[in-house]
């Protein structure tokens, strides 16, 4: 069975921007293509200079939210304001995607894939994307095909996040062995890293672990706009 690789990589910005350069030199090496979680920046910046050449080499993008610091008026307490399309409805999700895409425009950068803040996406939030052109949303623990409306592949994000050092430990270890776990089994295997993680490390050497057992079983490493062309055994109608 085919087994793709997914890698994402959010947070960049000009205090990570060394970090995320070396990650993904480390990944051109493995010739891994990275996607890009990227919010709409008013303000032009080397970090999003470093987005745009990115994008030239390959690398793929998705449109990360709007303004996470913006308090949703539909929100779930316990999810904060991190979770910023997680409770919104169509309406709200609508505004804030419109708004959210003009501002991509303007930086110079286009996107019609969408990875919400914490991988958490309504429902209402997944009927704007694809009102709007979107043509595909990862979420945590699945990556719908928009345009078509009806194909999802199933698939959890296995998120590398700093803690506790003996935490940490064990937690990369299990990510690891999770990784390794997805690809033997076949179909996606999805690596995520904030590049505020990077700083430790024990946790960016557990990233890289997790993409090279991957490859180690022959998973092929791509970013998440070739899963518009996909015809994986295991996708699955919503």
């Amino acid at each position: 069975m085919d087994t793709q690789l997914l890698v994402s990589l959010s947070g960049i910005s000009p205090r990570t921007l060394d970090r995320c350069a070396e990650l993904a030199a480390e990944l051109d090496r493995r010739k891994v293509p990275l996607t890009i979680l990227h919010p709409p920046r008013t303000e032009n910046s080397p970090a999003t200079d470093w987005v745009r050449d990115r994008r030239l080499r390959g690398d793929g993008l998705l449109m990360h939210g709007y303004d996470h610091r913006i308090t949703p008026t539909h929100r779930t307490v316990q999810l904060g304001r991190k979770a910023e399309f997680a409770a919104l409805p169509a309406h709200e999700a609508r505004l804030r995607l419109i708004a959210a895409t003009a501002a991509l425009e303007g930086s110079g950068l286009k996107a019609d894939g969408f990875a919400p803040p914490r991988w958490l996406a309504s429902r209402g939030t997944l009927a704007a994307l694809a009102e709007r052109g979107f043509t595909l949303c990862a979420e945590l623990a699945a990556v719908h095909h928009l345009g078509t409306g009806e194909v999802v592949h199933r698939a959890k994000v296995l998120e590398f996040t700093a803690g506790h050092q003996r935490a940490e430990t064990v937690r990369c270890f299990a990510l690891v062995l999770a990784a390794a776990r997805a690809a033997r089994r076949g179909g996606l295997v999805r690596l995520g890293v904030d590049a505020a993680e990077l700083a430790g490390p024990g946790l960016r050497q557990a990233f890289l672990d997790a993409v090279d057992v991957a490859l180690e079983h022959r998973a092929r490493a791509v970013t998440y706009g070739a899963l518009r062309t996909s015809s994986s055994p295991r996708a699955a109608a919503l």
